[in-house]
């Protein structure tokens, strides 16, 4: 029998390799309770209403998944308002619906948590009218419209009611998200009609405050490019969650904080649509994007194009 000889070398080499493949898998919190089993697979994009839950509509991919809340939930859980909830997800196929119907979506049941906690800020991606030095924001969205759910993509529109901006003026909005497969990014196309002509200056916003750990993480910002990254601090057994937002550099006028969000602000005709990205990482999540210097990175490369589409007919 031949006899395979190794060098200290390769024997190292072989070792340090086995060493970071387990580093780059996470420790997992402990499954309260297994998810009931899907019934399919295989990767897909979705959007789901929940009447169940105060009409939550859910959105995910095979890498990312998000939450935006009905006008019901306003009356149950005050101070709900129009922020985007992120969830972290570790398999590729449909989770977030059998994850809320647990009526335990914070736990880990095996395959993703909501340990992100919108509350009333803008949460990954919100957007709000910035005026004497304060961000008006609407309440939860008030109608909704799926333009294609999967598999391939995930496609709606929602309808904000008129909100007051200051004594001034009133804005409304409809918005349009889009979710193709394979990206942690949302594509938002945002339209706001106002009561009153003139630009507006809107704010989107990454929350400061948004996991248990109740401080904040650490923000990136490139305003030449048009990105913010924000890496969240570490909450126990539940990991970091990551928010990006990604905007046209042409329209800035700003980036500032106030007291909830980290703020990029942008100048806004009514009437004329306009587009931002939204993007949302879990360390342990099946994206393999373990540290904040790799989320940046994705960020900076993630594809964009800024050019509005017409709107959706129908």
């Amino acid at each position: 029998m031949k006899q395979l000889l190794f060098s200290t070398s390769a024997l190292l080499t072989l070792a340090g390799a086995a060493i970071a493949q387990q580093a780059d898998q996470p420790v997992m919190p402990a499954i309260t309770r297994p998810l009931t089993p899907p019934a399919d697979r295989s990767p897909r994009a979705s959007v789901v209403l929940a009447p169940y839950r105060y009409d939550d509509l859910l959105w995910e991919n095979d890498r990312t998944a998000h939450r935006i809340y009905g006008r019901a939930l306003e009356a149950a859980e005050p101070p709900s308002g129009s922020g985007i909830d992120a969830w972290g997800k570790n398999v590729p196929w449909a989770f977030a619906d059998r994850q809320l119907r647990t009526g335990d979506q914070h736990a880990y049941h095996g395959e993703g948590m909501d340990f992100y906690n919108v509350g009333s800020a803008r949460g990954a991606g919100g957007l709000g009218i910035w005026f004497d030095n304060k961000l008006w924001s609407s309440r939860n969205y008030r109608s909704y419209r799926i333009l294609k759910n999967g598999p391939d993509v995930a496609d709606f529109e929602v309808r904000y009611a008129p909100w007051p901006v200051d004594v001034e003026r009133k804005v409304w909005e409809t918005r349009r998200f889009t979710l193709p497969l394979g990206t942690q990014f949302t594509r938002l196309v945002s339209t706001l009609s106002s009561d009153r002509p003139g630009e507006l200056i809107v704010g989107i916003g990454i929350g400061k405050r948004t996991t248990i750990a109740d401080k904040d993480g650490e923000l990136s910002v490139d305003r030449a490019h048009g990105w913010l990254s924000w890496w969240g601090p570490e909450t126990g057994d539940h990991g970091r969650m990551g928010i990006a937002i990604k905007v046209d550099p042409a329209m800035i006028v700003d980036v500032k904080a106030d007291a909830d969000d980290h703020l990029v602000l942008l100048r806004v005709q009514p009437g004329k649509p306009f587009v931002y990205y939204s993007g949302s990482v879990w360390d342990k999540g099946n994206a393999g994007i373990r540290t904040r210097a790799a989320w940046d990175k994705y960020v900076a490369d993630a594809p964009v194009d800024f050019t509005a589409p017409p709107a959706p007919r129908g």
